[in-house]
């Protein structure tokens, strides 16, 4: 199989998943094999939202969505194009996947097909629907994912390499249980905006989607705010208030609910809007309904601080005040190449 047809067939994949929307999941005829995979994947979405509390219809299909813009011919060659993957060295890549938001793992897992891999996926408990009718999906476009692709709920054995997703304390597990295989380790990092008090209220407006698409549960979701010195949050909170909506999700409220006992009983200082608690802190890992934010009087000292902290953030929001920044409302919608933890998948994977 060449890397010509791997992508040909993540362009079909893509259309697949195009089928489902939040707009409406309409079903197209000529995709190839649809008649056995389209109600299966409506069902597993429905199974998703059932079996994890945060997986909202609107949350899960947004995601899906999202992959069928991303794999299309042309961004599947401007991702690809720089590397070489012609050898015939074929290793097995393990890949131990996060669950926080629907479908976080799936571009290490078509990372791994495309550099001509196997792939060897441990799936987290909290996302393990979707993905699987996808790989199945593939299996009937081309058979010879049969012996690519392969699923396992134990231990993983028998694999050359990993890339491993979770928390600050699971990746000290990672690094010690994968210490003699080539690997990418991947810990908590958080996203950051910057606000100058001269932001439109269409720009706060879609700030809005970096702090709450996905409850705040992605490392690209923004959990901390720096603002200048003597800032007024007034315009920030009236901007964000269509977000209001997040209160009839129990599980949202729940959590609102009990963190603002926390700090009232704590005798902590905070703004609160009735959905969105702001909470001075020079932490980043803000709890769901809070914010952090901090101050700062130039942006020099910002620029420092930033510098000093660049292993921590994944993502910093913000308008012609640092090179590399991402436009207010862009989190979400990363491209191929916008690598987690700026760590380059396609490289690691040419070098194995």
């Amino acid at each position: 199989m060449t890397i010509q047809q791997r992508k040909d067939h993540l362009v079909m994949v893509g259309k697949f998943l195009g089928q489902f929307k939040d707009s409406g999941i309409v079903k197209d005829a000529s995709i190839p094999n649809n008649d056995e995979f389209f109600l299966r994947f409506e069902e597993e979405i429905d199974r998703a939202i059932h079996y994890n509390g945060w997986f909202t219809r609107e949350n899960v299909l947004f995601a899906v969505e999202e992959w069928s813009k991303a794999l299309t011919e042309e961004n599947l060659e401007s991702w690809t194009s720089p590397y070489n993957f012609t050898r015939d060295n074929v290793k097995t890549v393990g890949i131990v996947m996060a669950g926080n938001i629907p479908m976080v793992g799936f571009h290490d897992f078509i990372s791994v097909l495309l550099s001509g891999h196997r792939v060897l996926v441990k799936q987290s408990s909290n996302d393990q629907r979707l993905l699987p009718v996808i790989a199945d999906y593939l299996k009937s476009l081309d058979s010879g994912y049969e012996e690519f692709i392969s699923f396992t709920e134990g231990r993983m054995l028998n694999f050359d390499a990993v890339i491993a997703t979770g928390s600050n304390n699971t990746s000290r597990y990672f690094e010690y249980y994968f210490a003699k295989k080539p690997s990418i380790i991947r810990k908590n990092r958080n996203s950051v905006a910057i606000l100058t008090g001269k932001e439109t209220n269409e720009q706060l407006q879609a700030l809005g989607m970096d702090i709450f698409r996905y409850f705040g549960l992605g490392c690209r979701n923004v959990s901390k705010l720096y603002v200048p010195h003597g800032y007024n949050f007034d315009q920030f909170y009236k901007a964000i208030e269509p977000w209001s909506k997040l209160l009839d999700h129990a599980k949202y409220a729940n959590n609102y609910d009990y963190n603002k006992a926390v700090y009232l009983m704590s005798e902590f200082k905070f703004l609160d809007n009735g959905f969105l608690i702001l909470r001075e802190s020079t932490d980043f890992g803000s709890p769901i309904a809070t914010l952090f934010y901090e101050t700062y009087r130039s942006k020099e000292e910002l620029n420092t601080i930033l510098a000093n902290k660049k292993d921590d953030l994944q993502c910093i929001v913000s308008h012609n005040f640092i090179s590399e920044e991402i436009p207010y409302g862009k989190t979400q919608y990363p491209q191929l190449w916008d690598y987690a933890d700026k760590v380059d998948t396609l490289d690691f994977l040419q070098k194995l």
